[in-house]
């Protein structure tokens, strides 16, 4: 089955954005387990790991996951929307577009690495099916509701505590040494249970931080998707131009304040207030996000910038792929498989490699998409979607995207 498509290369922009700063993250986690990250950066003070760090503590900490977020549900209800026009069954396909995400997140966490979210995305997937014929308005409603609730650390002790197995027992069972010699040098077999370790241990904060994100920010996304306003258009640019700046200005102000100057103060570790701080955190942290979208969009827009961001097109329109081998990257890297480096390299040694990476997966992604259609594992979930086969070849009349700035 041949389908010549029309893309929207902003979006693409957008994709490949998203996967650039989660790779930053991803990377750093990926050299050091969550229970080992105090005692790793304990031993990098030295300035420049200081201003890697604070750099990564102000401009991507908690702001790139909700990007992918949001695109994720935008591109659920423009896929839904587009069939309902068509007057096309959309249950079924959204059903198996959400069980093969599945199957990646879960074979993605047992084959390459414990810090899957492609599984979430596929279960609160299936969730949105029920939701997204609600209104925007409501939408909107129930991502701030998510977003503020201010108990989800009470409710997962209330919840953990109810239930007699503990799931960091199995990984509570492994030393700081005994971590980075199943890493450093242990076999496969080793690696893989020290996965699952991981993500046992790691399931609260999966359900009940990750998760609430990731659902407001669908919601955000699949209201976006039904605005009259198309997402990244000049219009949408200019619409949102002085909210965004408010919003950001006020956000940064505070990202500042919270990192700088109320460490140490009575404020900063009073009992009732301090987790105030953490949560008004939280909300910058997001609302930055997204204003990185509108900054994407405003930049886009400018003919000369926009050379410049193609680049990220070609690693959205593969971000299913780069986000999978970000983990086959970390593998080599890390682990006994490849080049054993886990917990060996400064901040500044794994923000230099992401982005040689990142460089690299740029060109590779550029040059695949000269010969093919779609990247590798968006061919496979795209042929399991529709039930049907796909030319994987890209025919010399398909271009990879047609330029059209004013309908975006």
């Amino acid at each position: 089955m041949t389908v010549v498509q029309v893309r929207l290369p902003l979006l693409d922009v957008f994709r490949g954005f998203a996967i650039f700063g989660i790779f930053f993250i991803n990377i750093t986690i990926m050299h050091c387990l969550f229970i080992n990250q105090d005692a790793y950066f304990s031993h990098y003070q030295d300035p420049v790991s200081q201003v890697i760090n604070r750099v990564l503590q102000l401009f991507f900490y908690n702001k790139f996951f909700p990007i992918f977020s949001f695109l994720f549900g935008f591109g659920l209800a423009t896929q839904m929307l587009k069939k309902r026009q068509n007057k096309q069954a959309y249950i079924g396909f959204f059903s198996r577009r959400m069980l093969i995400l599945l199957i990646f997140g879960l074979l993605h966490i047992h084959f390459l690495w414990s810090g899957d979210v492609l599984h979430l995305y596929a279960i609160l997937g299936f969730l949105c099916l029920f939701l997204i014929h609600l209104k925007k308005k409501a939408l909107i409603w129930m991502a701030v509701v998510l977003l503020s609730f201010p108990f989800y650390e009470q409710l997962s002790e209330f919840i953990i505590q109810a239930f007699p197995v503990q799931l960091d027992a199995a990984l509570e069972r492994y030393s700081e040494q005994g971590i980075i010699d199943v890493l450093r040098h242990g076999n496969y077999h080793a690696v893989i249970n020290l996965h699952w370790h991981e993500y046992l241990a790691n399931l609260p904060m999966l359900l009940f931080y990750l998760a609430p994100i990731a659902l407001s920010m669908f919601l955000l996304g699949i209201a976006a998707g039904k605005s009259t306003l198309s997402l990244g258009s000049p219009q949408w640019v200019s619409h949102f131009q002085k909210t965004v700046i408010s919003v950001a200005v006020i956000g940064v102000c505070y990202k500042v304040c919270f990192l700088f100057l109320l460490p140490g103060t009575a404020l900063y570790t009073h009992d009732i207030l301090r987790p105030l701080w953490f949560k008004l955190m939280f909300l910058s942290d997001i609302t930055l996000g997204l204003c990185y979208l509108w900054g994407l969009a405003w930049l886009w827009h400018r003919a000369l910038i926009q050379r410049l961001l193609m680049p990220l097109s070609y690693i959205g329109r593969m971000a299913l792929t780069n986000y999978l081998l970000h983990s086959v990257v970390g593998l080599f890297l890390f682990t006994h498989l490849g080049l054993g480096l886990y917990q060996t390299l400064s901040p500044a040694a794994c923000f230099a490699i992401a982005l040689a990476v990142f460089f690299l997966q740029a060109c590779s992604s550029a040059f695949w998409l000269r010969y093919f259609q779609y990247g590798p594992c968006e061919w496979l979930w795209r042929c399991g979607s529709y039930g049907t086969y796909f030319n994987l070849r890209r025919i010399k009349s398909n271009k990879p995207f047609v330029e059209n700035n004013r309908a975006q």
